[in-house]
């Protein structure tokens, strides 16, 4: 029989509800869900809820659990869930990072007006649509061997700098510029090396995008300033991920996880949430895998900004630089230090679908952005908005210093397609002077925007539950889809 959830929640305020401990033998502590009573509706029809209390049965949990307003099902995990684990005690569950380990999305701003794009907008996006592949199992511009690739996975941007990809000053506004620690290419199988040696400087396809927008409004003029936003200024979004390479490592360890369940006496509602102690063999061999497939997403993010930056000098010269104002991972686990119930511990942060948003002040936080707090990027949907966001104090306690990390769907990629037509799209939104350019008729249909939650709504509950606060809202101009 189907939850009455309404009867389960209980309701904190307007903008938070209580999964109890009670909910469910197996629970280790509360789960908190962020959301207003309409959103609260639209998270009925799925198994999030039920995906967000399992949350908390994974062993070693600390705090509580909490579920962003962008939340839906995903696999075990749910896309929107944030959940940490003690460091020593805790273990690490793949699930809960997800398949396309490290997708994320990078801003890069220009000093270009509406008025000086919108005239070249079509040339450019084809423009960009020709040097950015996307699709399903496209190959990019590089083919790399094995013993180059490792060191890709091992170095991250650092490696595509010394390559000629980007500006020195890249890599201080990349999230742990551009490389996670602990990277093992030996605990990389050769089947995940072999699917990611032609996918650098490739988009994929299902919701990544490259897009063109302009900032439509400014929320926090100091802030904006700071991360050097301005109304009318042409900005570009990359939202990609680690392509074949990150879902074969995924494959690869939740396999791995089953096997480990077993070993180490663990039980869990849900196979899919299998895991291993982090300070286990099969912890530790994840979590080196993991970091290779995360440095693979930075740096593909890196090549197609170079290749983006390329096109715009190309079309408008030194004016169409485009430096990065910031670089975020969506589906990651991190080792952070937060305070649990007032006390500060290491713990493992394991966020899918959802942003690390930290506060002003924080020493992680680049020291350009430090009086302001760390740039949190809101991509929505191509036929609305996005945001730019900043952390706060109040996020960083309650809510692991973590945000939403988009709109989150609200219709299955069947149900997007079903009576659809992707020419009809296309012009519907290029009646709206946004232009789309994409490798399959689906990349279109799937993706339209009726397909997601309002970013307007998500970022707005977000925002009044005070874990993160609207700095600019962007708006799309031409979009390249996978």
């Amino acid at each position: 029989m189907p939850t009455d959830w309404k009867n389960v929640l209980v309701r904190i305020d307007e903008r938070r509800y209580l999964i109890p401990r009670s909910y469910k033998p197996g629970m280790l502590t509360d789960a908190v869900i962020y959301a207003d009573r309409a959103m609260l509706d639209t998270l009925l029809k799925d198994q999030s809820l039920e995906q967000a209390a399992n949350m908390t049965m994974l062993p070693g949990v600390v705090g509580r659990p909490v579920a962003m307003p962008d939340v839906h099902q995903g696999y075990g995990f749910p896309i929107g869930g944030v959940a940490a684990t003690d460091a020593k005690a805790g273990v690490v569950s793949p699930a809960a990072i997800g398949y396309d380990i490290n997708c994320g999305v990078r801003l890069l701003a220009s000093s270009l007006s509406v008025a000086e794009v919108r005239p070249k907008l079509e040339p450019l996006v084809d423009q960009l649509f020709r040097v950015v592949p996307s699709g399903t199992g496209t190959g990019g511009r590089l083919k790399l061997k094995r013993d180059i690739l490792g060191r890709v996975v091992s170095r991250g941007v650092a490696w595509a700098l010394q390559e000629g990809y980007g500006e020195p000053a890249d890599q201080n506004r990349i999230e742990s510029q551009g490389c996670i620690p602990g990277a093992d290419p030996d605990a990389v199988s050769d089947r995940a090396f072999a699917r990611g040696a032609d996918q650098l400087g490739t988009l994929g396809s299902g919701n990544h995008f490259l897009e063109i927008d302009y900032v439509d409004e400014i929320f926090d003029e100091d802030a904006a300033r700071g991360f050097g936003l301005a109304p009318g200024q042409i900005v570009v979004l990359v939202h990609t991920g680690s392509r074949g390479f990150g879902h074969q490592v995924c494959t690869d360890y939740l396999k791995v996880m089953l096997h480990a369940m077993v070993k180490y006496g663990i039980r869990l509602p849900d196979r899919e949430l299998a895991c291993a102690p982090i300070k286990s063999m099969e912890g530790q061999q994840y979590l080196g895998a993991m970091a290779c497939a995360a440095n693979f997403a930075f740096v593909n993010r890196q090549l197609i900004s170079h290749w983006v930056r390329q096109v715009f000098d190309r079309t408008f010269g030194k004016a169409g630089s485009l430096p990065i104002v910031y670089d975020v991972a969506h589906n990651i686990a991190k080792f952070e230090k937060h305070l649990i119930e007032g006390v500060e511990r290491l713990v493992l942060v394991h966020r899918k679908g959802a942003t690390r948003a930290l506060p002003a002040g924080h020493p992680e936080v680049p020291a350009e952005y430090r009086p302001f707090g760390q740039p949190v990027i809101i991509p929505g949907d191509m036929g609305r908005a996005s945001f730019v966001l900043v952390g706060t104090p109040a996020g960083s306690v309650e809510a692991l210093g973590s945000s939403c990390h988009g709109a989150g769907r609200l219709l299955s990629r069947t149900a997007a397609r079903k009576g659809r037509d992707a020419r009809v799209e296309q012009d519907r939104l290029a009646g709206k002077g946004i232009l789309v350019r994409a490798s399959s008729r689906d990349g279109i249909v799937e993706e339209v925007p009726e397909a997601y939650k309002d970013v307007e709504d998500v970022t707005r509950i977000v925002e009044s539950a005070g874990i993160a606060r609207r700095v600019a809202r962007l708006k799309p101009m031409g979009v390249v889809k996978g």
